[in-house]
């Protein structure tokens, strides 16, 4: 059907209707005032579905309704997030940057001298004790405390790491890094 005077002429006589019809929906002016407009702009863009001869203002009602409960339903599906508090929540930062930083990590620690990557590894990523460490490696506790500090610094020099909030934001880059954080130190002597 084509969009003729008598056709635009009942479609803004029947605007007030719609109107309160909006507003007795959902209560609010303005939103009347969308509901409306979008009901207006959907009748005109589907003007070739209107049946000639049948009631121009029940279709406009009909889509001025089924538009407000589509946009209710879509409603209760979204969550109000006004300062991203939860949409923050939900990012996933991407993984190839912890990848990369285990292979820098990795690569590094192959560089330390056997000493002190043996004193790391065992204080740091193992979990022994300064105690348990110096036990297993048969030296005093002062010189597998030294050898730590040692590793970490020059780790943390090759990594250009100058405090933990350099270590990566994902799972796989705090992992690479534990043995630096665990101690709570990327380099300050013991």
């Amino acid at each position: 059907m084509k969009l003729t005077p008598q056709i635009t002429d009942e479609m803004l006589q029947s605007v007030r209707s719609l109107r309160a019809f909006a507003v007795s929906l959902c209560g609010r002016t303005d939103l009347a005032d969308d509901l409306v407009q979008e009901t207006i702009v959907k009748a005109w863009s589907n003007l070739d579905k209107f049946e000639e001869g049948t009631n121009l203002q029940a279709w406009l009602f009909t889509i001025l309704r089924n538009h407000y409960y589509s946009e209710i339903r879509k409603r209760r599906r979204e969550i109000e997030d006004v300062e991203g508090r939860y949409s923050a929540t939900l990012a996933t930062h991407p993984a190839q940057y912890g990848h990369l930083d285990m292979v820098d990590f990795k690569a590094a620690l192959q560089k330390l001298p056997d000493d002190q990557r043996e004193a790391l590894i065992l204080v740091g990523a193992s979990g022994f004790s300064y105690e348990d460490a110096a036990k297993i490696c048969g030296v005093a506790i002062g010189t597998i405390k030294s050898r730590v500090n040692r590793a970490r610094t020059h780790l943390a020099k090759r990594l250009n790491i100058e405090s933990t909030a350099d270590i990566g934001p994902d799972p796989t880059a705090e992992a690479t890094f534990s043995a630096l954080r665990q101690s709570g130190t990327s380099g300050k002597s013991e």
